[in-house]
């Protein structure tokens, strides 16, 4: 089983971003970029089918140098190679996903794994582009996965008041959710192995973004909430508030 493992390389979600002096980016000099959290569990997730089918994982990040540190973490974890498709924030996530459906035609991937969404841009649109460029099924939001010894794939998802199960064949694309595994964390020796491992890199091609980010500004607080209680006088003022100041009576 060839396993393709796409990670996210996204701001640390404790860091209070700035927006840089152009108007249209954040400033990334003073932010910590980690691995996507939700990422964790798709590289859990193809390190258990490797232990069951056999094969290798490959996990593969589309960002800047500086990215090799979470495919470290990944090498770390015990996958079996490590590939940073090289770009420097130029790419919008179509030209991610053809970045990594070009990478999964060259690997010749039977299983393509990665979280349910970034926690950056959250466009949860990966694996549903990814798919339809490589002419595979995608199912996204996976709570459970089971793959059989004939190809055949099943997949749990949550909805809302119940489970919806999805049927489908290798080769394929899965996002996952939070909860399908527990995700192992590597110890001080897997760590000190995986700074010795190669971690590849490549350059692909790129016509450019299809979208561009014209503007992004912080949000502002314009009014501070108010409290109220529930005599007479203060619902009377409720009211006045919800009509003269909110205009929603």
């Amino acid at each position: 089983m060839r396993v393709m493992v796409c990670l996210s390389y996204v701001p640390d979600t404790a860091t209070r971003p700035q927006i840089a002096s152009d108007g249209r980016q954040i400033e990334r000099t003073s932010v910590k970029f980690i691995l996507n959290p939700y990422d964790e569990y798709a590289l859990e997730e193809g390190l258990l089918v490797r232990e069951r089918f056999g094969g290798e994982v490959l996990a593969v990040c589309v960002a800047p140098d500086n990215a090799r540190e979470i495919l470290r973490t990944a090498l770390a974890m015990g996958v079996d190679r490590a590939l940073l498709v090289r770009d420097e924030w130029t790419l919008d996530s179509f030209g991610v996903g053809v970045a990594l459906a070009t990478v999964a035609q060259r690997y010749n991937a039977d299983l393509l794994l990665m979280g349910r969404q970034s926690i950056d841009f959250d466009s949860f649109q990966m694996a549903s582009t990814v798919g339809e460029l490589l002419g595979y099924p995608s199912v996204s939001v996976v709570s459970r996965l089971v793959i059989m010894e004939d190809g055949t794939v099943v997949a749990e998802r949550d909805v809302e008041g119940g489970k919806e199960i999805v049927h489908t064949r290798l080769p394929c694309v899965v996002s996952v959710q939070k909860g399908i595994n527990e995700p192992r964390y590597p110890k001080l020796p897997d760590i000190i192995k995986a700074k010795s491992k190669p971690v590849d890199e490549i350059v692909l091609p790129s016509e450019g973004p299809l979208c561009e980010i014209v503007a992004m500004e912080l949000p502002q607080r314009s009014r501070a909430g108010k409290i109220l209680g529930a005599s007479d006088a203060e619902l009377e003022e409720l009211i006045r508030l919800l009509h003269e100041e909110a205009k929603v009576i």
